[in-house]
């Protein structure tokens, strides 16, 4: 469930997901896929979080209360009663590969400040939406709902 919130995993075939772009987060060499993957969120822990992602994990949780907290409806429902939504889930995080993850960052570009502030808020709302949709998915399954 929360890996199809990553938009790289529903990337281009023709990068396997932006696993063959090359580029240079702040200094580091590594592929776009992994920035998505770990960098972004391991650098957002080491300047906000004192290194815990604890905190992270709070900070989205308080913004599923209240910021996005008129969303929640419309990211835990499934049209046709289906159990789970995979089509828009991964419509969603191609949407937010092409608009996010490949803008601006082609091989050999170096990823700093301003890449990262910019995607950091997308990277939360997936985790958040990944997190909330495994929580109805479950409910669905096992016949509980949240009140």
């Amino acid at each position: 469930m929360g890996d199809i919130h990553q938009p790289l995993h529903v990337g281009f075939a023709s990068d396997k997901g932006a696993n063959t772009i090359d580029v240079h987060w702040y200094t580091r060499k590594q592929v776009l896929h992994h920035v998505w993957d770990a960098n972004i969120i391991e650098t957002a822990e080491e300047r906000y979080y004192n290194e815990d992602v604890e905190g992270l994990i709070d900070a989205i949780q308080q913004n599923i209360s209240s910021e996005w907290a008129d969303e929640i409806k419309a990211w835990e429902t499934c049209s046709k009663n289906q159990t789970t939504c995979p089509d828009i889930y991964a419509s969603e995080g191609i949407k937010a590969a092409c608009q996010w993850a490949y803008k601006d960052a082609t091989e050999g570009t170096v990823l700093k400040d301003e890449y990262f502030e910019s995607r950091l808020p997308i990277v939360k709302l997936r985790l958040a939406q990944a997190g909330v949709r495994l929580a109805a998915t479950l409910n669905r399954i096992f016949g509980t709902s949240r009140n």
